[in-house]
């Protein structure tokens, strides 16, 4: 291996969120990694969803979802119903 070019590999503290710590080795240029979510936190490896929802995303979809379907009902209920089949635009 040429000198100088490689990142240095040493050990360091890694903090897991329940406060379990073990020694690993990295090029990281701290001492000590302290993890925010791991193995034991994420919800695709415990199996439990969290919802959080902060700044209220979900009802704001919600009632933009009714009004589409407000809107798209009235429509429907304008349109003359002629018994006619309406052409399709993709004709083949």
């Amino acid at each position: 291996m040429k000198k100088g070019i490689h990142p240095y590999y040493r050990p360091i503290e890694v903090v897991m969120t329940d406060g379990t710590v073990f020694v690993t080795r990295s090029c990281a240029k701290r001492d000590r990694l302290v993890l925010e979510i791991d193995s034991k936190s994420h919800p695709f490896f415990t199996g439990k969803q969290v919802l959080v929802d902060t700044t209220g995303r979900v009802e704001r979809f919600q009632r933009r979802l009714q009004k589409t379907e407000q809107i798209r009902q009235k429509k429907q209920s304008q349109q003359p119903s002629t018994g006619a089949e309406q052409p399709s635009g993709n004709q083949g």
